[in-house]
């Protein structure tokens, strides 16, 4: 697969999946991009912006399989990852996989379920794999985990620590519609006259595959390696704004998404405005702010812009 048909295989996906989400074209890039980039998604916004729907018309325009979890209080680990149940005709054990075997899960309001059922995503995430009872279960590529919380709500929920949030590539806001756009989303529920919106699969789960691959082979020039390592950097330095900055892993993931962003934009090698373009989702849930800047409001995105502006750019001829 050559890099145009990834950009073109890309502006299919995008297309199919903005007939269920109007009007948010860069966040969508952005979930495609940290598909292809092979990383997981965090989705933190208000109720009622088309999270889940977003995650499940994705899944839909790749042609994955995607199963939806509800985290709740009381959920526990072995309903995400399966158990073992006795069969009493061959008298052993047989093992039930969970909602976790598949390629996209949705873990929505992940923040609900307490510390113990988050973990029993950390392996999964991480290494793309489940254990129960010694015995590991490798999980089918591509799998991606696309969480979701509400950050409004604080009675019965417990925040994911910061080792969890680390292992998502990004995290995305959604935001509210404009005027326009909303009357729009009005005015397709109308003419569609169902609830539910038909979203085609324009790839296959091997196509999806076959974009990853190609994305490890997008060109990254020194100079645009040293930007990436100079913005993580001045992250740590930011002695004013931050407590902890970007570990080793921002840097990663800085430059997965790049690539990914470029493929995406019919290109072979990463730019600086690729670089730019995906740091604020893939850096500020990173980032440890200052406590004096959480009280006066100030928040990880904001710290990340206003590093991207002090960091000299490359210059290219």
């Amino acid at each position: 697969m050559k890099i145009e048909e990834v950009s073109e295989k890309g502006t299919q996906i995008l297309g199919e999946v903005g007939k269920a989400i109007v009007g948010k074209d860069d966040v969508l890039k952005l979930v495609l991009t940290t598909i292809l980039a092979g990383g997981h998604i965090l989705i933190e916004d208000l109720p009622g912006l088309a999270k889940t729907l977003m995650a499940k018309s994705f899944a839909g325009a790749l042609g994955v399989t995607f199963k939806r979890v509800q985290f709740t209080p009381d959920l526990l680990p072995s309903d995400i990852l399966g158990v073992s149940v006795f069969n009493q005709k061959t008298l052993e054990f047989e093992f039930k996989k969970g909602p976790i075997f598949t390629n996209i899960l949705l873990a929505d309001e992940v923040n609900r379920a307490p510390p113990k059922t988050q973990s029993a995503l950390l392996e999964a995430m991480q290494e793309k794999q489940v254990t129960i009872e010694g015995k590991t279960y490798p999980l089918e590529a591509p799998f991606i985990v696309i969480a979701t919380q509400n950050p409004i709500e604080q009675e019965g929920t417990y925040p994911l620590p910061e080792a969890q949030l680390d292992r998502f590539l990004v995290r995305l806001r959604i935001g509210y519609p404009t005027r326009e756009q909303e009357i729009e989303i009005l005015k397709r529920r109308i003419s569609r006259k169902k609830e539910e919106v038909d979203i085609n699969a324009v790839v296959s789960p091997e196509d999806v595959l076959e974009m990853q691959r190609r994305i490890e082979e997008v060109y990254l020039s020194d100079a645009i390696l040293e930007y990436i390592v100079d913005i993580i950097n001045t992250t740590r330095n930011d002695k004013k704004s931050v407590e902890i900055g970007a570990s080793p892993r921002g840097s990663l993931a800085l430059m997965k998404l790049s690539r990914a962003y470029a493929a995406l934009s019919g290109r072979d090698y990463v730019i600086p405005d690729d670089v730019k373009a995906v740091a604020v989702p893939a850096l500020s849930h990173r980032l440890i702010l200052k406590r004096e800047l959480w009280y006066m409001r100030v928040s990880q995105e904001s710290v990340i812009e206003r590093i991207l502006e002090k960091v000299p750019v490359p210059k290219f001829e």
